[in-house]
């Protein structure tokens, strides 16, 4: 075991989950609210008639457990249900100045937001303010700015009624500036899959898993991000499923999992999972895929041939184009960019022609690079080539990692509308769409620094945290004359305001929502499709919150004018059923919603290449084949990846220790190969300086700089390195972004580092 003063390690865990992970619920239980309250509100986690985690978006099995969460999912409710409160008095006693030199964990553990707060031009503490009084306030500030300078951001905990009012009204207002946290991490995944399948989603079910008999889990740490995930694997794994993990880091989820509701499982020392870790490069999965296909290609003819050419002459367009490509990609370059051998590649394709149906899982950990769209389409030619693609057990599977992500697209928070949506919209309410293509995360960051965006408003998140460059983006927002975040929770978001900051508490999840219509429930959509319904179990945290849907739509009263066509907004403040009536009018999908969302478990949405019903504009599936690439670095240099911890989901930090990891009592490491660290005369414990380089779009050479993080041997491949976010979001530089999808290249930061005197 090392030892230093900010913290210590110990070798990295080898199974996930088990009885430790009931401890760590218990003890999180006892802090933030209780046994008798957390055993309470977690009685309703993810059941028919309970709410929907606020965590991940992984989807719920048909026949549920009366435990239906799993340890990070418990930590992300029992921290919205917490008794903690923040109101006035803690407000008048801290300055926003004061606030600021906290960390982001102690800012979350102060507890919930009762009351509306505002930060004056010039004023150093927020004071309370009225609901009334801050919708008049935004109303008039945003009228006056008007909707070119405004823009509207949504995170992924919104639900379907709130994403589906912020989307009408800012059409209404006549912007389509309404970035999404899915700008920040799934947007590669959407373009991708729209131009190859005709979705932007996947097409598995949950049950395909236990169908399926190879799955590849590529850039993803299920056993922290999503980890009831474990339980499809381990379900998939009793069935004789093969298990591949492709991914820079061997992750503990993947080497072993003790369910904890499962005596057997805890008794035995859980169940293995991967049978393979592939540990390539970063970013190095293009050449990696490309490198299988070519394999599967040259094999085509032999009796074992994978390639399945009905499903291809029938389906799917362009498979000449992509034998070609195949052709001329050399495996001196495919080896070379992912760090694999060729024997060992041609091994995984010997895998994929002995099974009959795969799956093929990702994560950010392809979605956040330059060549972000590409990979993931070459991850999906490969379904294609073989015929893995709307059957059973087979299929696309990105997993998104914030509960209703996927559902606020559904509804519309998007860039542009699908045709059909606001054909529908405008018909319904006359509704005209907005001309100006939208701005999405990081142009929203771009145009409030150039003062072309006035006016900022998120709906839900941590907006600062969560996006690249902080302090560009700090600087950014405060260029704001309004910056409005509806939250639950305090954040680092709140402090760096626009000359006047408001922020608007809202009621959690896990909480009733009554209005004058009496008890309300919201719905969302899960990560494969199924939409159901969320209510919320608890007291609120005070009786004046409101709930999302009721913001937007008394927002929505003030800065839309009233025509005779107007929305029935006042209704909408206190009936979301007739929320979902107007949804049903407009959204493809969601005909008749009351009466299905009814149902229990919900309804599944259309997804035609499910049923090999490709939505593309030809009607056929795209074989769709880019030039491989990657990062070149320069001598010296090693590229970054940030990465969550296991206690922590998104920019919510529940602690400074990694179990899983073996880092405790800090955040503030610098991951390094053994060779990097001798190469560089470092030692594990050293204080160093990271400076991140980029090119501009002038093509001048920036750079960020960080300091106070310290070295640590970790097994990760020669020239890689791994940190935390959002600490290290500062070296991550706002104009390196994915091709195309526009996803900040979190996990393709070019670095050097140096050893500093404490």
């Amino acid at each position: 075991m090392k030892k230093s003063t900010s913290g210590r390690t110990t070798q990295p865990c080898r199974g996930a989950a088990g009885l430790t992970a009931l401890k760590v619920t218990f003890d999180h239980a006892q802090r933030q609210t209780g046994i008798p309250r957390a055993l309470r509100v977690l009685a309703s986690a993810n059941q028919k008639t309970g709410f929907d985690c606020p965590g991940c978006a992984w989807p719920d099995p048909e026949t549920r457990s009366p435990a239906e969460f799993c340890e990070n999912g418990a930590k992300a409710i029992l921290d919205e249900a917490t008794t903690r409160k923040v109101g006035r008095s803690f407000f008048a006693q801290h300055s926003v100045d004061a606030l600021k030199e906290k960390s982001e964990r102690w800012l979350n553990e102060q507890g919930r937001l009762l009351e509306p707060m505002i930060l004056r031009s010039g004023s150093t503490h927020y004071s309370p303010i009225t609901y009334e009084e801050a919708f008049s306030l935004i109303g008039e500030k945003m009228r006056h700015w008007g909707p070119a300078k405004t823009s509207f951001y949504t995170s992924g905990r919104a639900s379907n009624e709130a994403a589906f009012l912020l989307s009408l009204m800012a059409r209404e207002f006549g912007t389509n500036n309404l970035p999404d946290c899915s700008n920040l991490c799934h947007e590669s995944s959407g373009i991708a899959l729209k131009e190859t399948l005709g979705i932007g989603k996947g097409t598995v079910r949950l049950k395909d898993f236990a169908q399926s008999d190879l799955i590849f889990v590529i850039g993803q740490n299920p056993g922290t991000n999503h980890p009831r995930m474990l339980s499809a694997l381990k379900e998939a794994k009793k069935n004789g499923a093969t298990i591949v993990s492709v991914n820079p880091l061997i992750e503990t989820g993947l080497i072993n999992f003790s369910h904890p509701q499962d005596p057997e499982d805890l008794l035995n020392d859980g169940t293995p999972l991967a049978d393979h870790f592939v540990q390539l490069n970063i970013n190095g999965d293009l050449a990696l895929f490309r490198g299988i296909n070519k394999s599967l290609l040259k094999s085509d003819g032999k009796k074992e041939s994978a390639v399945d050419h009905p499903f291809i002459k029938k389906h799917v367009r362009g498979f000449d184009d992509f034998l070609q490509v195949c052709k001329e990609s050399s495996w001196k370059k495919i080896v070379s960019e992912s760090g694999i051998v060729q024997e060992e590649i041609e091994r995984l394709a010997r895998l994929i022609e002995n099974s009959d149906n795969m799956i093929a899982c990702w994560a950010m950990g392809l979605t956040q690079h330059q060549n972000a769209v590409a990979t993931i389409q070459e991850v999906t030619n490969l379904l294609l080539l073989t015929g893995n693609m709307g059957r059973p057990g087979a299929g696309a599977c990105p997993v998104r990692g914030h509960s209703n992500v996927q559902g606020d697209r559904t509804m519309g928070i998007a860039l542009t509308l699908p045709v059909e949506h606001a054909r529908r919209m405008k018909h319904e309410w006359q509704v005209p769409m907005p001309k100006a293509p939208g701005l999405d995360a990081v142009g929203t960051i771009e145009a409030m620094a150039q003062g072309k965006v006035k006016a900022f408003f998120a709906l839900g998140g941590n907006f600062l945290s969560a996006s690249p460059d902080t302090q560009f983006t700090g600087q950014a927002l405060a260029q704001c004359a309004l910056t409005v975040h509806v939250s639950t929770k305090l954040n680092r978001s709140h402090l760096t305001a626009g000359s006047i900051g408001i922020i608007l508490p809202c009621l959690g999840r896990t909480e009733r929502d009554i209005t004058s219509s009496g008890e309300q429930k919201v719905s969302v959509e899960n990560s494969m499709g199924v939409v159901h319904s969320s209510r919320g179990k608890l007291r609120p945290a005070h009786p004046q919150l409101l709930g999302e849907p009721s913001i937007i739509a008394r927002l929505a009263l003030e800065i839309c004018p009233p025509s005779p066509h107007t929305p029935p907004w006042s209704k909408w403040v206190h009936d979301y059923e007739a929320i979902r009536d107007g949804i049903a009018k407009v959204v493809p999908g969601f005909e008749r919603y009351n009466q299905r969302l009814a149902a229990p478990g919900g309804f599944e949405l259309p997804n035609g290449p499910r049923e090999r019903n490709f939505t593309t504009e030809d009607g056929y599936a795209h074989f769709i084949a880019s030039e491989i690439s990657r990062i070149q670095l320069k001598e010296g240099e090693l590229l970054l990846m940030t990465v969550r911890s296991h206690d922590q989901f998104n920019t919510t930090v529940y602690s400074n220790d990694d179990r899983y990891r073996g880092i405790y009592g800090t955040r503030k490491v610098l991951l390094l190969n053994k060779e990097d660290l001798q190469k560089r005369e470092l030692k594990s414990g050293d204080l160093l300086q990271v400076t991140s380089h980029f090119t501009n779009s002038q093509g001048e050479s920036e750079t960020r700089v960080l300091q106070g993080l310290r070295a640590h041997c970790y097994a990760l491949p020669p020239g890689s390195a791994m940190a935390y976010f959002p600490e290290t979001n500062p070296l991550v530089f706002i104009n390196s972004h994915a091709a195309r999808s526009r996803t900040p290249t979190s996990k393709s930061i070019r670095i050097t580092i140096k050893c500093v005197q404490e």
